[in-house]
């Protein structure tokens, strides 16, 4: 299974996007059939049909603003891709309410409350998996790094947690899962720490890893190329007095990165196993062991990717929170689609902002 999430990154994001997608209809099947077995829906008139339909109208919704969002350019391009973008929202929207109408239509009497309970269930699975499995591809186009560090850092834990508890561990932490235990917690909490911050030192160096994925209008293609900004550049920082005196240096040089790669390896660590328990307590509510027997050994995908979700959306939310600001790039876009008036208006807006500000000379106006 590592090599082959070595392979696919080596193959570049538009695959990686393509599996993401593909694990994430896996897991969708997985506990859509759980359901399906287990409220014995066998007789429920276009169940199936309908969870697929809504899991189309889903990723209809997330992906279009996906492409919207990160490829303007390309979209602006092409006369189709300008319309289905313009009219985006109210289109999945229509198709969500031909779906709900067919739900309306499909319920049938002796069946209504297990025909609600399975359209419930259906729409938590939408909330838990396709939406937490976008987040991952925004992620990605942050930049590789931001896919392939928080990724390995949930790999490590589990490993390490479970070779800590293998050889030390003896104080069970939680009923839910019987086998862990408090020294493999705790040791897998401080290998993560020490791997994330070696592994984000050797991509931080790379432009591929820390570059976002754009659209190249010129050569008609996805690049994965820029000037590297701050936070993948090496400074100096100051060790505090106390480990000065331990280790013997007064400074150590690093990428910025590796600072919020601790706080990605301590969510890993500390909270990303509670995904975990989420899910063997979901699978002892229902008295199953796997998600499903796609992986020999490892049960179903989504057992594979119960921490990876709720780790994606943490990262997402980090990034959003302390790392991205405002795209000049995307905002210039936006800007020369508006008409003339309007770009007028705000040219004449920022000019009157930025004399106010003292940027802006009456001599630099009139150049």
């Amino acid at each position: 299974m590592i090599a082959f999430f070595f392979i696919i990154i080596y193959l570049g994001p538009m695959v990686l996007m393509i599996i993401v997608m593909c694990v994430q209809i896996k897991c969708f099947h997985e506990i859509i059939t759980i359901g399906y077995n287990v409220y014995h829906s066998y007789d429920l008139p276009w169940f199936r049909t309908l969870s697929w339909y809504f899991l189309l109208c889903v990723n209809y919704f997330f992906y279009g603003e996906t492409v919207t969002d990160y490829f303007f350019t390309l979209v602006q391009r092409e006369e189709p891709l300008r319309i289905l973008s313009k009219y985006h929202r109210f289109i999945s929207f229509t198709l969500y309410l031909i779906g709900f109408c067919m739900f309306v239509l499909s319920l049938v009497k002796k069946h209504y409350r297990l025909q609600f309970y399975m359209f419930g269930w259906t729409h938590v699975t939408l909330l838990i998996v396709v939406t937490q499995s976008h987040l991952v591809i925004h992620n990605l186009f942050e930049g590789m790094i931001w896919f392939i560090v928080p990724i390995s850092c949930v790999i490590c834990n589990d490993i390490m947690a479970y070779m800590f508890g293998f050889f030390f561990g003896r104080t069970p932490l939680i009923k839910l899962s019987p086998k862990k235990t408090w020294e493999g917690f705790i040791g897998g909490f401080f290998a993560t720490v020490v791997f994330g911050l070696l592994l984000s030192y050797v991509m931080s160096g790379y432009r591929c890893f820390v570059c976002p994925v754009e659209y190249n209008n010129d050569t008609n293609s996805f690049t994965v190329d820029c000037e590297p900004s701050d936070l993948f550049r090496l400074q100096e920082y100051n060790i505090p007095g106390v480990i000065q005196s331990v280790i013997g240096w007064k400074t150590v040089r690093m990428y910025p990165f590796q600072i919020h790669s601790i706080a990605l390896s301590t969510f890993a660590s500390l909270i990303g196993p509670f995904g975990g328990f989420f899910a063997s307590g979901f699978k002892r509510a229902f008295k199953i062991k796997d998600f499903a027997n796609t992986i020999p050994g490892h049960g179903g995908i989504m057992d594979r990717f119960d921490c990876q979700y709720l780790m994606a959306t943490f990262v997402n939310v980090y990034i959003a929170s302390f790392i991205r600001g405002p795209n000049p790039s995307k905002l210039i876009q936006q800007f020369l689609t508006l008409r003339p008036d309007q770009q007028l208006h705000i040219f004449n807006t920022l000019r009157s902002h930025l004399i106010d500000k003292g940027m802006l000379t009456s001599t630099t106006e009139d150049k």
